[in-house]
């Protein structure tokens, strides 16, 4: 008999011979308004079983193709700063042995330590950034890390004109005009996406996906619903956009299983996962 792992549908391949590998970071020690994304990653192992290896949007299938699933980090919930440095020892390994991280949060805070390996190896990394709130503040209730200022401490590592966001709907004014001198935004959807892809095609790029981005009429499972969001449709076409361009890393955050107990918010985002995977390879 073998021991009983769970991994996300159609991810148990060796890790030596696998192109991209998932692992989950299941944090939520900083979010400013209802916690539950610490335990999205094993949700959505779980729930995947309940959608198909096999895409009819891209006509490719997850067991065609070579990805492994390290499992979940185990992450200190009342220290961010040592929880973001495990985060950035595990990204740093997958980098190193040439392979692309797919992380699983948790809150938004955990892109920044992956985010931390990635810039070290590709110093000229872009980030594009779909989520309905910028995540730019400098602090926010005193404290400099957050899921709120995430993107701020991105730009702290790579300055200006590298963070690309899209859909973006909610945001302090200050963070908001802050943002107009510092990075590209493109508000409430993904109009101009193919001009930024373009642009970017010869950089290599950083992929971090809030699923709040998504309207809460169709992904009710998050911790900060906010109206006026995406269809699974519009987020599909972005992520089938995005996927021209040389992904380094890429991270998938904020379901909250709890908010929604039908289960749909989860088969959701064991939607978009499978659907980023397949775009990427």
């Amino acid at each position: 008999m073998n021991k009983n792992i769970e991994t996300f549908i159609g991810c148990d391949n060796n890790y030596d011979e696998s192109k991209i590998v998932i692992f989950g970071a299941p944090f939520d020690s900083t979010t400013s308004f209802r916690p539950g994304t610490r335990f999205a990653s094993k949700a959505m192992r779980s729930e995947s079983f309940g959608i198909e290896t096999y895409s009819m949007y891209q006509d490719k299938d997850l067991e065609e193709i070579k990805i492994f699933d390290a499992g979940d980090l185990e992450l200190s919930f009342g220290n961010p700063e040592n929880a973001l440095l495990n985060i950035e020892k595990l990204t740093n390994k997958i980098i190193e042995d040439d392979k692309i991280p797919c992380m699983i949060g948790g809150e938004h805070l955990v892109t920044l330590g992956a985010f931390r390996a990635i810039s070290k190896k590709y110093p000229d990394v872009h980030v594009i950034h779909f989520d309905a709130h910028a995540d730019l503040r400098e602090e926010y209730l005193g404290q400099k890390l957050s899921h709120a200022t995430v993107m701020h401490r991105i730009w702290d590592i790579i300055g200006d004109n590298k963070i690309f966001q899209f859909g973006i709907r909610s945001g302090d004014k200050h963070e908001i005009y802050w943002g107009k001198d510092h990075i590209f935004t493109n508000k409430f959807n993904f109009n101009g996406l193919e001009d930024i892809v373009n642009k970017l095609k010869e950089k290599p790029i950083y992929f971090t996906l809030d699923l709040d981005v998504l309207d809460p009429s169709v992904f009710p499972g998050t911790g900060t619903p906010e109206a006026g969001g995406v269809t699974f449709m519009e987020l599909l076409k972005a992520i089938l956009s995005i996927s021209k361009l040389n992904i380094v890393g890429m991270d998938i955050n904020e379901l909250s299983p709890i908010y929604d107990q039908t289960g749909s918010s989860t088969a959701l985002a064991c939607k978009v996962l499978r659907e980023l995977l397949l775009a990427i390879y």
